[in-house]
C-alpha cells in the first residue's frame, strides 16, 4: 500500500487530474520543472565560477549556496500551487456534494407542486394557483442552476463524459428550432436556418452538443429586444463543420467581451435588461466545444447584436 502512494507521487499526470488543473499549474509539474532549472543553474554558476575563481573551495560554496537558495524558492512556489490547486479541488468536491444533495429536494419539490396543482388533494382557489406557479417557476429556475453548477464540477474536475460518436447535427439543430419555437414566437423573434446541402456527419457527444446549441439558441432568442431575427448557418470549412449564430439583440459592451467566456460573468446591459441567469452558459458551451476537439468564438457590438460560432471534427 506504501508502495503505491509513492509511486502515485510520480504520476504527474494523475496528480494534475486529481487536482482539475492543466499541466502548467499542477505542483508536481511545476516542481520537476524547477528542479531541472536548478541543475541548469547550478551547472552555470559552477562553470562561471571555476573561470573567474581560482580557489576550488569557494566555488564549492558559492554553488552551494545558490542551489540552496534555488531550491527554497523552488519549494515555496510549489507549494503555494499545491495550497491553491487544493482549494480548488475541494470547492469543485464542495459545489459537486451540493449539487447532488439539492437536486432530490428540488425534484420533490417540483413534483408537489404540480400535485397540488392538479386540484386532485382538494379544490384550489383562483388566487392560490398563481403562487403555485410562481412556486413552481423559482423551483425550476433553482432546478437550471443546481444543473449547471454539476455540470461546471465535472469540467472542472475532467469528469465529464464525453462519448463520441457520428451524427447528423442538421438533424439535431432542426429538432431544437421546432422545440424552442414557441418560446421564439412569444418573444416576437424568427428563426432561419441556412445549411449547406449534403452535410456530412459530425464526430462528438450529441448529448452535450444539444446542450452547447440549446444555450446559443436561447441566449440568441433572450437577448433581442423588441422584434427579432435569429438567424443559423451550418456548413463545413476543411475538415470541420462550422455552426454559426447571430442575433440583432443588445449585444455585448466592447470592455466585457474579454470575460464573456469566464463563469458566473453577465454582462452589465444584460444586467439591465434580463435579471435571469447564473452567467455558466456560455463557460459550459465553450468547454464542451473544447472537449470535443472543437473551437468556438464571437464577435458583437453593443445594441447591434451578437455572432457566435464554433465547429466541429467531420470523422
Amino acid at each position: 500500500m506504501n508502495l503505491k502512494k509513492i509511486l502515485a507521487q510520480f504520476n504527474i499526470l494523475g496528480q494534475c487530474r486529481q487536482y482539475g488543473v492543466s499541466l502548467w499549474q499542477c505542483p508536481q509539474f511545476l516542481f520537476l520543472i524547477m528542479g531541472l532549472v536548478i541543475i541548469a543553474a547550478t551547472l552555470a554558476v559552477y562553470t562561471i565560477g571555476t573561470r573567474y575563481i581560482e580557489d576550488p573551495g569557494i566555488v564549492a560554496l558559492v554553488v552551494l549556496l545558490v542551489t540552496v537558495v534555488l531550491f527554497i524558492i523552488a519549494f515555496i512556489i510549489t507549494r503555494s500551487f499545491e495550497r491553491l490547486a487544493e482549494a480548488s479541488r475541494m470547492k469543485s468536491e464542495f459545489v459537486s456534494i451540493v449539487s447532488h444533495q439539492l437536486r432530490s429536494p428540488l425534484s420533490n419539490l417540483i413534483w408537489a407542486i404540480e400535485l397540488l396543482m392538479s386540484g386532485r388533494l382538494g379544490k384550489i382557489e383562483e388566487n392560490q394557483i398563481e403562487y403555485f406557479k410562481i412556486l413552481k417557476e423559482n423551483s425550476s429556475r433553482m432546478g437550471e442552476l443546481v444543473s449547471d453548477l454539476l455540470i461546471v464540477s465535472k469540467i472542472e474536475t475532467a469528469t465529464l463524459p464525453i462519448k463520441k460518436q457520428e451524427f447528423p447535427i442538421e438533424d439535431l439543430i432542426k429538432k431544437l428550432i421546432s422545440n424552442i419555437e414557441p418560446f421564439a414566437k412569444a418573444s416576437n423573434v424568427e428563426i432561419k436556418f441556412e445549411t449547406q446541402k449534403d452535410l456530412p456527419k459530425v464526430f462528438a457527444d450529441p448529448s452535450q452538443i444539444r446542450l452547447v446549441i440549446e444555450n446559443l439558441l436561447d441566449n440568441a432568442i433572450r437577448y433581442v429586444k423588441e422584434k427579432g431575427v435569429v438567424e443559423i448557418k451550418l456548413e463545413t470549412k476543411g475538415n470541420n463543420l462550422y455552426f454559426e449564430i447571430k442575433d440583432n439583440g443588445i449585444g455585448i459592451p466592447k470592455d466585457d467581451q474579454k470575460y464573456i467566456f469566464q463563469k458566473f460573468f453577465r454582462s452589465e446591459n444584460v444586467l439591465r435588461y434580463q435579471t435571469q441567469g447564473s452567467g455558466l452558459g456560455l463557460f459550459i458551451t465553450r468547454s464542451i466545444v473544447n472537449k470535443s476537439g472543437g473551437k468556438m468564438d464571437f464577435k458583437s457590438e453593443e445594441n447591434k447584436g451578437s455572432t457566435f460560432w464554433f465547429t466541429l471534427p467531420i470523422k
